[in-house]
């Protein structure tokens, strides 16, 4: 199996999701906590043929009750998969949506494969030998935070964290030009890897939304970690943060909020 199997998979699950009807709405606990039918068929799909690649490897994905992490995934090879990040957005067809398959080995990331069908951007990377985008090598930007775009999101299922995830947006504003939100952490962090940002956080998002885009990003010079600066654990949930090449040390804005 190479990286080129896994994007040629992603590829066909964006073609469904470009190809779905306007999808019949399911909700989970939190709020605002959506899955589709195409969610669910789209993870079916990715399943289905990943184990045609590597039938050894353990799954854990967003739907069909494959969602926690076990000891057995730790060992080996785990595909972490979210068939469709950005959910909301297509729901509402409000773009992005894309297609993510990291692949774990012994718990740290291996191989990662974020597809954005609609613009049709193919991230991917390789532990240690770079990211790309549709082929072609990408780089983090060098400028300083003030001279480019932030993004976050605002962890819309757990109401607890949302006076915090504004507070430091107010005060993350005047240190860089603007700020974004997306509506999906897999393509913000891979903006933050193609230079389209400078800077990236969430106070909570889930193991499969920044499994194979941390991993991109990290291959394109960004550091990528929780938001107080420790590693990510690829166990769970984490808050995250990633930080382009000219973004030298963490913002006081999260240090006081």
């Amino acid at each position: 199996m190479t990286i080129e199997d896994i994007k040629q998979v992603a590829r066909e699950a964006g073609d469904i999701l470009l190809t779905a009807k306007r999808p019949k709405i399911m909700e989970k606990s939190g709020h605002a906590n959506f899955v589709t039918e195409t969610d669910e068929k789209v993870q079916r799909f990715l399943v289905g043929r990943l184990k045609e690649l590597l039938p050894e490897a353990e799954f854990l994905g967003e739907e069909d009750g494959q969602d926690e992490f076990s000891a057995k995934m730790a060992k080996g090879f785990c595909f972490v998969i979210d068939p469709i990040d950005g959910t909301s957005n297509f729901i509402y067809e409000y773009r992005p949506s894309v297609v993510s398959i990291g692949l774990l080995k012994d718990g740290k990331p291996y191989m990662a494969v974020v597809y954005n069908p609609y613009d049709d951007m193919m991230f991917s990377a390789i532990a240690g030998e770079g990211a790309y985008m549709n082929g072609e090598r990408i780089m983090s930007s060098e400028a300083p935070l003030s001279e480019q775009l932030s993004c976050f999101g605002t962890a819309p299922y757990y109401e607890e964290l949302r006076d915090r995830s504004f507070d430091i947006a107010k005060k993350l504003l005047p240190l860089c030009v603007d700020l974004r939100r997306s509506g999906t952490a897999a393509w913000d962090m891979c903006c933050v890897a193609i230079g389209r940002c400078g800077l990236y956080f969430e106070l909570k998002i889930q193991i499969w939304d920044y499994a194979a885009a941390a991993l991109i990003a990290r291959e394109a010079g960004c550091t990528v970690t929780d938001i107080e600066g420790n590693p990510l654990s690829y166990t769970g949930a984490s808050s995250a943060l990633c930080m382009s090449r000219g973004v030298k040390e963490i913002p006081t804005c999260f240090k006081e909020a």
